[in-house]
C-alpha cells in the first residue's frame, strides 16, 4: 500500500514548516532555569540543547557577586586557550555584575566556533575544573 496524493502533500507541508522553523531565531538561558552556575556541566547542556543557529541568542544569567562565588563570560579567541583555560587573549563579554536580573545577551552573529568559559576562581578554576565552559558553532539559517 503506497501513500496517496494527500498524504503525501501532507508530509510535505509538515516538512515545509518544520524548514521554515529553522529561520525563527531562538533565545537560550544557558544552563536552563538555574542559569550560569559554578558545578554544572555545561558540555551535556549544549548537547542537550544544540543545535544552535546565526542570529540565536544565548542568555548568561547569573547572580552579582555576594559572599558566594561570582560569575563572569569570556570569549576565548581558539580552541587551545578553551581547553587549557588561558584566558590572555580571551575577551571579556559580561562582566561579574552583568547577569543579574534579565542576564547577559550574547548574539551567536558569525559562522564560526564561539568558546565561552567563566574566568573566576583561583587560577581561572571555574574554567580549569571543566564545570564553566563550553562551545556553540552556530549553523547557518535557511530562509525560503
Amino acid at each position: 500500500m503506497g501513500f496517496s496524493y494527500g498524504s503525501q502533500g501532507f508530509i510535505l507541508i509538515l516538512v515545509a514548516v518544520s524548514l521554515l522553523a529553522l529561520g525563527e531565531a531562538k533565545t537560550v538561558v544557558v544552563g536552563g532555569s538555574q542559569g550560569w552556575r559554578y558545578g554544572f556541566n555545561y558540555t551535556h547542556w549544549t548537547l542537550k540543547n544544540g543545535p544552535f543557529y546565526i542570529k540565536d541568542t544565548l542568555v548568561f544569567k547569573y547572580d552579582p557577586p555576594s559572599n558566594t562565588r561570582a560569575h563572569d563570560v569570556y570569549l576565548l579567541p581558539n580552541l587551545w586557550s578553551y581547553i587549557t583555560c588561558d584566558f590572555r587573549r580571551a575577551k571579556l563579554v559580561a562582566n561579574a555584575t552583568q547577569g543579574g536580573g534579565e542576564g547577559f545577551k550574547f548574539v551567536l552573529n558569525q559562522w564560526r566556533p564561539h568558546y565561552f568559559a567563566c574566568g573566576q576562581g583561583a587560577n581561572s578554576s571555574h574554567c580549569n575544573q571543566g564545570l564553566m565552559k563550553f562551545f556553540a558553532v552556530p549553523l547557518p539559517r535557511w530562509h525560503f
